[in-house]
Parts: structure tokens; sequence; C-alpha cells
């Protein structure tokens, strides 16, 4: 079936259905990956977005269910050059269409994904409508003037407390939309005690755990849509738990230490940006899904140092507090997919909490 891709300049391209038959409307933003498709779909930061996909064989290798970051896709659309249904790959549960289907998302395929990434690049992210529907462009423009995407952080949190046992140190995890992965590294490594709290608990109810280290988890949207969690995110700062924010948590850490954030041309989305760690002086390959970013002249230099650069436009890929055991990251060192040559931050995570004791 024929499909319309619609972009909020005017722009329009035609291929042909995948996934479910209907409309998505959504931010368009594009990831580089040639691998990991399933991983980047059910990712929570993707929320509210239509990914397009630059590498243009996608679901050659099929499903795998036991690498999904979440329990269903998250994000709203997916546009693809080559769709492929033979997959190869002995790990293969189903095929890229099915997935699609169960998780009744709508996609296109046949379309020349180099062009619209050139385009986000030249103009920045902007809004988009799949239609697979028999729409008029003006009924498709009305769709697109009308949608707003908000409260995604609402969408994708988890709704009531989570406890995961373990004979490990107690962490406590703020949940913004976390990352299977991260989870997965924590039980891991250590074996961590885990509470995983719904993004708006009360400072009050995640301390009476009594952690030994809180994780302030990644996230879809722009972190200052989400400035009634700031006060909760400074009392947990300032009260000498060791802390590790991770992307959304590492901004709205940085908002929280009086600094500010700002919404990216078209933001870092794939697994395979270079990032400089200075603490260390080594040079790192990363994950990235991030829309917004840190600007560096709001930090408050006499108490934050700036760890981490982006070796592609130099913005800010982490911080840490000069006295209080703190730090964040911009990058996912989980991975998930992409690179894990940076988890060894989960390590120093956990290590920290052993010199607070």
């Amino acid at each position: 079936m024929n499909s319309i891709l619609y972009l909020e300049d005017g722009t329009v391209f035609m291929g042909s259905s995948i996934g479910k038959q209907g409309i998505a409307v959504g931010e368009l933003v594009f990831n580089t990956s040639m691998t990991g498709y399933q991983e980047i779909l059910t990712d929570p930061s993707y929320a509210g977005q239509i990914i397009n996909m630059c590498y243009p064989h996608i679901g050659n290798y099929g499903i795998d269910y036991s690498v999904s970051q979440s329990e269903k896709i998250q994000a709203k659309g997916i546009i693809v050059k080559n769709r492929y249904n033979n997959t190869s790959h002995y790990l293969s549960e189903d095929s890229f269409e099915n997935f699609l289907l169960k998780n009744e998302i709508v996609g296109i395929s046949g379309v020349d994904t180099r062009s619209i990434t050139k385009k986000i690049r030249s103009h920045g992210t902007m809004k988009c409508v799949i239609c697979s529907e028999n729409e008029s462009i003006y009924q498709i423009k009305n769709i697109l003037k009308s949608y707003e995407y908000k409260n995604l952080v609402d969408k994708v949190s988890i709704k009531t407390i989570k406890h995961i046992a373990g004979n490990g140190p107690r962490v406590a995890v703020l949940d913004f939309g976390a990352k299977k992965n991260i989870i997965n590294n924590l039980i891991d490594r250590k074996k961590c005690d885990i509470t995983v709290f719904p993004y708006n608990t009360s400072y009050d109810k995640i301390m009476s755990i009594s952690p030994e280290g809180i994780l302030i988890a990644n996230g879809p949207g722009d972190p200052k849509e989400l400035e009634n969690i700031i006060p909760t995110i400074k009392k947990i700062i300032e009260s000498g738990v060791p802390t590790f924010g991770i992307c959304l948590g590492h901004q709205l850490m940085c908002l929280a230490l009086g600094g500010d954030t700002y919404k990216m041309k078209f933001g870092h989305r794939g697994g395979n940006h270079g990032v400089y760690d200075k603490d260390i002086q080594k040079g790192f390959i990363t994950s990235q899904n991030h829309g917004y970013a840190v600007r560096e002249s709001s930090l408050d230099k006499n108490e934050i140092v700036v760890t981490h650069v982006n070796l592609n436009d130099n913005t800010v890929e982490g911080i840490r507090h000069k006295t209080l055991p703190i730090f964040s990251v911009q990058f996912h060192p989980e991975g998930s997919p992409g690179p894990t040559e940076s988890s060894y931050l989960f390590d120093k995570f956990l290590k920290s909490m052993t010199l607070v004791k």
C-alpha cells in the first residue's frame, strides 16, 4: 500500500506502508546506527518521535525480544529506505514487519532517507506525518498543526515503585524512561538491590529506603518541562548520597545546579559519537540519543568541572561536582545499541558508594 511522509516545511515523500495502516505524527529525527533498530525503537527516550534510519537496510536480522529496552516500541513511527522480512540471524524470533504490527506502529519504506537526513541537518528537527490512509494534503497539514509533544516522561515512567532484590548496594533509580540495560548494568556488576521510583516521587519517599546511591535515568523531551522535579533533584544533590545522571538525568542535574539547557538543531542520535574524557585523557565512541544539551557557559566553574566533551561539536557530554559525590553524562554508557567502552562509569558510580561510607 502507498504511504505519504509529509514534513512540516511542506516537503512530501511517497513510499510504501510498513507496519500498521494509519497515521503517525511526531518529531522527525534521524539515527546514524547501522544496527540496533530494535533497541532504538524500544528506547523510551524516543517517545513522541518518528525516526529516520540513516542506514539503508532495516529488518535484515529480525527481532530478538530479549534485547528490547522496554516492554514495547516507544517511538511514534519509523522511516526506512529498504525494509527486509527475510531475516537471517540465529537469535531471530520474529520479523521486523510483525514487530511493528504487534506494537501498532506506522512506518514508511522506499523513501530517500539520505535526503531526509540532509534536510534535518540543514533545517533542524521538525514535525512530520506518516499517512497510509486516504487523507488529502490539506487534512494532513491540519493534523500536523494540532500536534504537540508534551508530557512525554509521564507516558514512559514507571507508575508504581518497583523493587529488584539483590545482595549488593541499595540503589534508587529515578525513572524518567530508563532503558532496561541501565538496570542490567547495576545488577550484573554488583547485584545491586534496586528500587525504581516514578519520576515524580518525593524526596522523602526516595530517601526512605536509605539509598547508598541514586541514579537519575534517561528519558524523552525537554528537561525544562520538568521544572517541578528540579527541587527534588536539588535535595538529592545536597544530601551527599552518591548520584549518577544519564542523558535527561544529566540535564536535570545541571539545571538543579543552576545551569541552563537548550534545544539542539538536530541532536545526537546514533552509536558512533566520539567523546573525550578529560579526567582520564581518553577518547571513546559512545551511543547517544538526545535533542537537548547543557550550556557550558551557564555552569558555575567554582563548583562544577566539565569532564566530557563531544569531539564533533565540543558540546558538554559530562560533568562532576568538585566537592559532592555526584557526576553525570549526556551519552549512554550502557550502549544498547552501540559501544560499551564507557561502561566504566557504572564502576565509578559503584565505587563512589564505598568511598562515602
